[in-house]
């Protein structure tokens, strides 16, 4: 089955309708994303529909709020529990505002799963992180300081305060920092929502609350874009590097221009097909425990840990030698 695509002009019941599987027996698979429009999300959607089809029995339903809010995906939730579908895997805005209403859809039977970013475990049955935290972490400040021998300040652009995944691959790299990046200088974290308006405006606050700035490291497919955006409109390029998590396609033209010498990420394709193999297999009676090990297609397997998550990859470093090569696939 096709997963429904351009969704972002439709309000979140709708495309919960156009999104209904017909009425037959087939896993219904919600694939619920922090917000619509974004690219690493829509990468990670075409990996759900190669896995749906790889799998046969499976049709996908595509979905998230407009913008990237607890709240949007609390109302997604609650029409997908009417919908009755057999399972969701969601990347949470919000790891703890969630768990109430994910504990009804377990209570329908509904299998919970959260990739990308996690919900408390409270709220679903495992979580798939897309690399291990600490070796996302320490990555993010490496690709900084590879390129500032003599050290310097650095600034973090975020997404949401709340975002589980920032908030732990941050916090990794802040304690590889003394004994890995000596010569960096964190000297402020901000958030821009994963919105570009206000990550852009971050950005520019970051530049002019500290004149020595050296790098902006965001790890977010949106503040990269727009705080290497920033750096270039303002003539900042060999001044200021830009750094962090992006996907190829959307930021070779930084590359490019010199406003940023190197970025990192995992494959949101592999991720999003990963996902759905696991909630797959989850809603057809694997069960989820410690030490269980699940198939995830062609990408490989994973092995639960003590708290039901497992990593799927490690980060790729993207710069000037790759960058043309992968910015054709994702």
């Amino acid at each position: 089955m096709n997963i429904l695509k351009k969704l972002a002009a439709a309000t979140a019941l709708t495309a919960l309708v156009l999104g209904a599987a017909p009425a037959f027996a087939e896993t219904k698979i919600a694939l619920v994303v922090k917000a619509l429009g974004n690219g690493f999300f829509d990468a990670a959607a075409k990996g759900a529909e190669d896995a749906a089809k790889e799998l046969g029995d499976v049709t996908v339903i595509y979905t998230g709020p407009t913008s990237a809010t607890a709240e949007g995906q609390i109302e997604i939730i609650n029409a997908l529990i009417a919908q009755q579908v057999n399972a969701i895997a969601i990347s949470a805005n919000d790891p703890d505002a969630l768990v109430p209403v994910l504990k009804k859809a377990m209570s329908r039977g509904i299998t919970v799963i959260s990739w990308d970013s996690g919900v408390a475990a409270e709220g679903r049955q495992m979580h798939l992180n897309p690399s291990d935290t600490d070796l996302i972490g320490s990555t993010i400040f490496k690709l900084a300081a590879d390129y500032l021998p003599d050290g310097g300040e650095v600034a973090i652009l975020s997404a949401s305060s709340t975002a589980a995944n920032q908030n732990s691959w941050i916090d990794a790299g802040k304690a590889a920092l003394p004994t890995m990046f000596p010569k960096l200088t964190l000297v402020a974290t901000v958030y821009g929502d994963d919105d570009s308006v206000k990550s852009t405006d971050e950005a520019k606050g970051l530049i002019a609350s500290y004149p020595n700035l050296k790098a902006i490291i965001a790890p977010t497919t949106v503040g990269v874009v727009a705080a290497a955006q920033v750096v270039t409109d303002m003539g900042l390029i060999g001044k200021i590097n830009v750094t962090g998590l992006a996907l190829p396609s959307e930021f070779k033209q930084f590359i490019d221009n010199g406003s940023s010498k190197a970025v990192a990420l995992w494959n949101p394709i592999d991720l999003g097909y990963s996902a759905v193999y696991i909630a797959h297999a989850l809603a057809n009676g694997t069960e989820a425990k410690p030490g269980v090990t699940l198939s995830i297609g062609h990408v490989g397997e994973i092995t639960l840990d003590d708290t039901n998550s497992a990593a799927m990859a490690a980060p790729f470093t993207f710069d000037a030698s790759n960058i043309e090569e992968f910015s054709k696939i994702y």
